[in-house]
C-alpha cells in the first residue's frame, strides 16, 4: 500500500513544480488538480476502510505529504487537511455517512478548532450554527467543509460531555451554507487557499453534527489508526511537508551551484569549499531530523497495534515533528542564502520553499508551546499533558 501511494504521489511532482506559479497566482489549488488528487484516493488516506477509505498507516500519510511537497508545499498542505478532516467520519451519523460517501472522489476540508457554537432547537431536531474558522485550507475546492463547534442547549447554555466539560462536535457544511472570505493574502503557502469561513445562524439538521464523544464509541475506531496519538497524527504531516520542501531546496541549491559562476569568480559555486561545508551540514541536519521523525512514527504505530499511545510516545512524536519543521526551515534558509541572488526570483523553487516553510512553521501544532509542554513532561512537572 505504501509503495503504491508513494509512487502515485511521485507521479505528480514534476507537474506540481511546473504549475507552482499558477497555483500561487490563483491562491488555491486548481480544481482540475484537486479533483484528480481526490480520484486517486489521497483525500481518503485517513478514512476507515469500512467507510470507503484507505486507512493508510500514519507513515504513509507522512510520506505522501513529503513527496508532494517536493513539488509544491501548498498542494501537499491541502491533501494533508483534506485527508485529516475525514478523521471524524466514524462519529458521523449513518445518514451523513451516506451523503459523504455517495462520491468516492469527495473533496473535503475542515478546521478542527472549536471556533463556533451550535445551539439546539429540540422542536425541529436541528442546530443553529454560528462561528468563524481561520486557516480553512482547501475550502475553495471542497464538496463538504467541517468546523469545530461547542454544543449549547435550547437556552444557549453549554451542553456538557461525559467528563463534565463543554461538549465538542464537528458541524458539516455544504460550501453554499458558508461565507468564504477572500482574506488569504500571505507571503507563503499562497496556493493552499486557506481562507477564513463563517457561518451565521446556519440551520443544520441533527444528523449533520458529529459529536467528539461518539468517536470513542464508534465500531470503526477499535483499530491502530485510532489508538495512534490523535494530536501527533494530526500534526505529523506538517513535519513531513517541511522535510519535503527542504529536500527539494537542497536539490535546487546543488543544481544552481553546479551551473552558477558568481560575479568576480572563475569557479562555479559548487567548486567552492565554503559551499561544500554548507551543503554537508545541511544534508546531515536534514537526514538526522528525517530519521528521528520517522523512527518516532514507527514506534508510535507499533505501540498502537495493542494500546493507546503512551505519554512518552506522544511527547516524542510531537517534538520530532516540531523539530523536523525547525530543522527544515534552517536548511531552506541556508540554501536560499548560499546560492545568492538567484534565489530571489519567482521562478526559483528556493524562494517559494523559503516563503512556504515560514508560514507552515507558524501553525499552532508545531509552535513553541509544544516544546514547552514536552519539556514539562520530560522534567516530570507534567504527568498527563492531554494537549500532546
Amino acid at each position: 500500500m505504501t509503495a503504491d501511494y508513494c509512487t502515485l504521489a511521485s507521479s505528480y511532482v514534476e507537474e506540481l513544480r511546473a504549475r507552482s506559479s499558477e497555483i500561487d497566482a490563483q491562491r488555491s489549488v486548481p480544481q482540475d488538480l484537486a479533483e484528480r488528487l481526490a480520484q486517486d484516493g489521497f483525500y481518503r488516506l485517513c478514512t476507515p476502510k469500512a467507510l470507503g477509505g484507505v486507512a493508510a498507516p500514519p507513515k504513509t500519510l507522512a510520506q505522501v505529504c513529503e513527496i508532494l511537497a517536493n513539488g509544491n508545499g501548498s498542494v501537499a498542505w491541502c491533501v494533508f487537511i483534506g485527508a485529516t478532516s475525514q478523521y471524524m467520519f466514524p462519529a458521523a451519523s449513518p445518514q451523513l455517512i451516506q451523503e459523504l460517501l455517495v462520491d468516492p472522489s469527495l473533496i473535503t476540508s475542515g478546521v478542527f478548532a472549536y471556533s463556533g457554537h451550535a445551539r439546539s432547537d429540540a422542536a425541529t431536531n436541528s442546530w443553529r450554527v454560528s462561528g468563524r474558522w481561520d486557516w480553512g485550507s482547501g475550502c475553495h475546492n471542497a464538496d463538504w467543509i467541517s468546523g469545530g463547534v461547542l454544543l449549547q442547549d435550547d437556552n444557549g447554555e453549554p451542553i456538557l460531555n461525559s467528563g463534565g466539560h463543554p461538549a465538542e462536535a464537528r458541524a458539516f457544511f455544504r460550501p453554499k451554507e458558508l461565507t468564504i472570505h477572500d482574506n488569504w493574502h500571505t507571503s507563503g503557502l499562497k496556493g493552499s487557499g486557506s481562507s477564513s469561513f463563517t457561518a451565521e445562524d446556519v440551520i443544520l439538521a441533527d444528523y449533520r453534527i458529529a459529536r467528539v464523544d461518539d468517536l470513542s464509541t464508534s465500531e470503526h475506531v477499535n483499530t491502530p489508526l485510532y489508538r495512534f496519538p490523535r494530536f501527533g497524527y494530526l500534526a505529523l504531516p506538517i513535519g513531513a511537508i517541511a522535510l519535503g520542501m527542504a529536500q527539494d531546496a537542497l536539490s535546487e541549491a546543488l543544481a544552481v551551484a553546479k551551473s552558477k559562476t558568481p560575479t568576480g569568480s572563475r569557479r562555479t559555486l559548487a567548486s567552492r569549499p565554503a559551499f561544500h561545508t554548507e551543503i554537508a551540514l545541511a544534508d546531515t541536519s536534514l537526514r538526522a531530523a528525517h530519521l528521528t521523525f520517522y523512527n518516532d512514527i514507527d514506534h508510535a504505530w507499533s505501540e498502537a497495534q495493542d494500546q493507546t499511545g503512551s505519554l512518552s510516545t506522544r511527547q516524542k512524536l510531537r517534538t520530532s515533528t516540531a523539530h523536523a519543521v525547525t530543522t527544515s526551515a534552517q536548511v531552506i534558509d541556508r540554501m536560499y542564502t548560499v546560492v545568492g541572488g538567484t534565489s530571489i526570483y519567482e521562478e526559483s523553487a528556493l524562494q517559494r520553499h523559503f516563503r512556504d516553510v515560514h508560514v507552515a512553521s507558524q501553525h499552532m501544532m508545531v509552535s513553541e508551546p509544544v516544546m514547552e509542554l514536552a519539556g514539562r513532561v520530560i522534567t516530570g512537572v507534567e504527568d498527563n499533558a492531554p494537549g500532546l
